[in-house]
């Protein structure tokens, strides 16, 4: 079935929020993608007019086994692509996940071969992220935390970071949070603020900001 990318980008983007344990509306959408309430409500009616989606209760969005397909192979695609620009082209790790939103919808199955075969289908993203779900719940389970619910005093180190947001990657890049950083909390302050000691350095941190970045508590 032919699919415009656009319609691509929605069903990417109601994957990837369901990834991060949202509940998936039209409100949620229209952040996301950065649209305005009127563009999803046409994009959800056409796409579950062509099979990708449905609705249900309380205007819930679901992806059909049609829709999630194309969802899981944009990501994977998105995966790889963001793998071979830092791995094989050396860019800086903040600013692959735009160039491969660009880049996702245009790589042929044959070319996406090619980067399997050349960099495996296992290695994590730049920023830390596995390929396909992975869930808040799934991240716990493997003893990973959000930054901003740890301990004062407990050592830890970045495993993640949110990428969905260039302009947070480029300010956590600039503090030296990064994907295999130490880091630990040495107090949180009262203007909502955490004071961080990072690979030596002591760094400001907005609660929000923490929120996005999972790490690893490390025995001392």
């Amino acid at each position: 079935m032919k699919i415009t990318i656009s319609q691509e980008n929605y069903l990417k983007a109601i994957a990837e929020a369901e990834s991060e344990g949202e509940i998936v509306i039209a409100a949620t959408l229209a952040r996301w993608l950065d649209v305005s309430p009127p563009a999803v409500t046409m994009a959800v009616r056409r796409l579950k007019r062509d099979g990708f989606i449905h609705l249900e209760a309380e205007g819930r969005i679901a992806l059909t086994p049609t829709g999630r397909e194309i969802a899981s192979r944009l990501i994977h695609r998105h995966h790889l692509i963001e793998r071979m620009l830092t791995e094989i082209f050396g860019m800086e790790w903040y600013k692959v996940h735009d160039e491969a939103e660009q880049m996702e919808h245009a790589v042929s199955a044959d070319f996406e071969r090619m980067l399997i075969e050349k960099l495996g289908d296992s290695g994590d993203c730049p920023h830390g992220n596995r390929l396909g779900m992975d869930t808040p719940d799934l991240r716990r389970k493997r003893g990973l935390a959000p930054l901003d619910e740890i301990a004062t005093g407990c050592p830890s180190h970045v495993v993640s970071v949110f990428e969905r947001d260039r302009k947070l990657l480029e300010y956590l890049n600039g503090l030296g949070i990064r994907p295999g950083a130490g880091i630990e909390v040495l107090s949180c302050n009262y203007d909502d603020t955490f004071t961080m000691a990072v690979e030596g350095k002591h760094v400001p941190l907005g609660r929000a900001a923490a929120a996005k970045v999972w790490v690893q508590p490390v025995a001392r």
